[in-house]
């Protein structure tokens, strides 16, 4: 699976780049409609001042400027935040969004008292990406990541769906396996944490929720 992922990552890089403006489409598509929903689930575990890394087209910062939270955004692409800064502006909303990378977060000490990544891609689980968010976070602050989903259905589409997730390494192995994987990645690198499956529409999303130790 490891393989598959590493063969098709230029395609994701130029989904996220160049071919931004399907991400949405294609998005959809893979997941059978479920996407956004998958991306909204993480919306009960935000609260406070919230960072988002890798905004992408902006639906998550347009759920948190709805709901009346004080949300900024972080993402390296030029077209996604252009894309996102579109959407929101659109929508009447001022977007703080800023261009940059996870490993050096542009943003004070201790300000936030979330931090939360959807569907990210190995950048988060960089030793100096974990760093820079336990260096933004409150000391009660909580990092959440939505790190990948599977689709649980049995129809014909969603077992077809469930398979490409499963070659392409976006869904790989089953929940209990890469929870416990992803946990010790985080617990080594000095977070308490706990993860939660979350149940919806014939497919689950993997929640991890991750506090900074305290010495």
């Amino acid at each position: 699976m490891r393989w598959n992922y590493l063969l098709l990552r230029p395609l994701f890089a130029l989904l996220y780049h160049q071919a931004a403006c399907t991400y949405d489409f294609v998005a959809a598509i893979v997941s059978l409609g479920r996407w956004q929903v998958w991306v909204g689930s993480a919306l009960p575990y935000l609260e406070g001042h919230v960072l988002e890394l890798g905004f992408g087209p902006g639906h998550l910062q347009f759920s948190l400027s709805k709901n009346g939270l004080n949300s900024f955004g972080l993402d390296e692409s030029r077209q996604m935040a252009h894309q996102a800064s579109h959407r929101l502006r659109r929508a009447g909303l001022n977007p703080c969004l800023v261009r940059g990378y996870a490993q050096t977060i542009p943003f004070a000490q201790e300000v936030f008292d979330t931090v939360v990544a959807t569907f990210p891609s190995d950048y988060i689980y960089n030793p100096q990406t974990l760093n820079e968010i336990a260096r933004v976070l409150a000391p009660t602050g909580r990092l959440i990541i939505l790190p990948m989903a599977w689709i649980t259905g049995t129809r014909p589409l969603e077992r077809l769906a469930a398979w490409v997730f499963r070659v392409s390494g976006e869904a790989p192995g089953n929940p209990r396996q890469i929870s416990k994987a992803l946990i010790n990645r985080f617990t080594q690198n000095g977070f308490n944490v706990y993860s939660e499956t979350v149940s919806m529409q014939g497919s689950q999303v993997l929640v991890i929720v991750a506090t900074k130790k305290t010495v």
